[in-house]
């Protein structure tokens, strides 16, 4: 099992619109990305996190080359941050 992690700096006003993007993409990662088994959005004063899960590591990492990141997910958020997204790969033990 693999989690992909995703801190994103948005504005406290722009966090609806990031969520619905969130909301929008769900459906079609659980349903097309190879591995994929759980996507869940973290809220916090500070920032906003997506927390996806996957059978493995190079499911993770082949999802962040995936046209569905890389162009839908990516070209919808990259208006509502405020500073590069914090993308981290874990593997469990």
């Amino acid at each position: 099992m693999a989690y992909l992690e995703i801190t994103l700096h948005v504005d406290p006003a722009n966090r609806p619109a990031a969520a619905s993007v969130y909301e929008k993409y769900k459906q079609p990662f659980l349903d097309s990305i190879a591995g994929a088994t759980s996507k869940e959005l973290l809220i916090r004063e500070e920032d906003v996190q997506v927390l996806h899960g996957f059978q493995s590591l190079a499911d993770a990492n082949a999802y962040l080359d995936s046209a569905l990141f890389t162009k839908d997910v990516v070209g919808d958020l990259a208006p509502l941050l405020q500073t590069d997204p914090d993308v981290r790969v874990y593997d469990t033990v």
